[in-house]
């Protein structure tokens, strides 16, 4: 039952990224251009909704379907982690025209060149997970 509503929300959230736009490569590269408010407005009302559900999470100590309280660690505070890790995914978003979310979007709506990029942002994970113990932190 739990994978028939994983996929019924991932189905939902796809569609609402498609119809918004917020998968269209025209879309992200007015973002990139500074042409237009859409992207950011879709990305700053998402972030919004993140920091009040944590929030929510942490003050009432919510517990997740399996009844196991939900606990969220602390974040680092390195700024070159975040600065490089940053830089390299808006690399890659840039020149891919998507991020993880719009990825998989893009391939349920038949834009098939996408599984390309997500073959490499596959790879990418994979050699992050080689390389994660020999990096700098």
């Amino acid at each position: 039952m739990k994978g028939i509503i994983y996929l019924v929300v991932g189905i939902l959230f796809g569609t609402i990224m498609f119809k918004s736009e917020a998968a269209s490569w025209f879309r992200i590269y007015e973002m990139f251009q500074f042409d237009s408010f859409h992207m950011y407005g879709i990305i700053g009302s998402a972030l919004v909704v993140g920091i009040i559900g944590v929030q929510i999470i942490k003050r009432f100590k919510l517990k997740s379907f399996n009844g196991e309280e939900i606990v969220i660690p602390p974040k680092d505070k390195s700024i070159s982690r975040y600065l490089f890790g940053g830089i390299i995914f808006g690399f890659g978003w840039a020149l891919a025209g998507a991020c993880p979310g719009p990825m998989f979007t893009l391939l349920g709506a038949g834009y098939f060149p996408i599984i390309i990029v997500i073959i490499s942002a596959i790879f990418g994970t994979f050699m992050y997970g080689v390389l994660r113990d020999k990096l700098p932190h």
